[in-house]
This record gives C-alpha cells, sequence and structure tokens, in this order.
C-alpha cells in the first residue's frame, strides 16, 4: 500500500509536531469493476455477479432498518448505532433528534489479512 507523511500535532503533546502515515487513495472501485473481477475468478459472467450485489445492496438497508446485525461471512458486520439529543424526560424525547450511523465490524480473517499489507512511502 503506498503511502504519504504527513506533518500533524501530536496528540500527546500538541506543541510538538510528527510525522504520520497517511493511505493514498488509489481511487475507487464502482460496483461494475468489482464485478468483473469477480467474474475472471468465477464461471459467473460479470452480470450474473453485478445483479447479485446489487440485489445484497437493495436488501442490505431493510435488514438493518429492522435491527439485525448483518454477518458477511470473513467481511465482517454490520450493525446500527443511534446518536440523539438527550431529554429530561421519555415523554419529552424527539425522534426527530435521531442519527442512524452504520457500524462496521471487521472479521478477524479480515483483520488478520490486513496485518499482512506491506507499506511503501510515496515520492
Amino acid at each position: 500500500m503506498k503511502i504519504k507523511l504527513v506533518e500533524r500535532q501530536n496528540p500527546l503533546d500538541r506543541k510538538q509536531k510528527k510525522f504520520y502515515a497517511n493511505p493514498v487513495n488509489a481511487g475507487r472501485k464502482d460496483l461494475r469493476a468489482i464485478a468483473k473481477d469477480i467474474s475472471g475468478r468465477s464461471s459467473l459472467t460479470r452480470g450474473d455477479i453485478e445483479n447479485v450485489l446489487s440485489n445484497f445492496l437493495d436488501e442490505l438497508p431493510k435488514y438493518l432498518n429492522d435491527g439485525y446485525s448483518v454477518q458477511l461471512g470473513y467481511l465482517g458486520t454490520m450493525r446500527v448505532s443511534l446518536t440523539s439529543e438527550g431529554a429530561a424526560t421519555a415523554k419529552q424525547f424527539k425522534t426527530e433528534t435521531i442519527k442512524p450511523k452504520i457500524i462496521f465490524t471487521p472479521g478477524t480473517e479480515l483483520r488478520a489479512e490486513m496485518e499482512k499489507i506491506s507499506y511503501r512511502i510515496e515520492g
């Protein structure tokens, strides 16, 4: 993985600056490109894979909205967390203040694979 070094304040001593690693964004992989990559490794066509992934993406919000944690094999688990303004009493609570946040927890196998990454400084 390419990284660039960025000078920032040291969080432990704000008067001191240090260099920290930042990943270099290589761009985006859209659904079509991912489907093409996967189809090269299977007997399914790009269109078949794109269809499956699109259908999965259509269903995912429904599962999360229904309160399910969605376990995606070794990739990890997605779930919804909520933030809201507090209220003095339950009667005074306003549901309009609720904001959902999607939490992704990587699986142990994915975490282990990420530990194997080698890094090179760009530039």
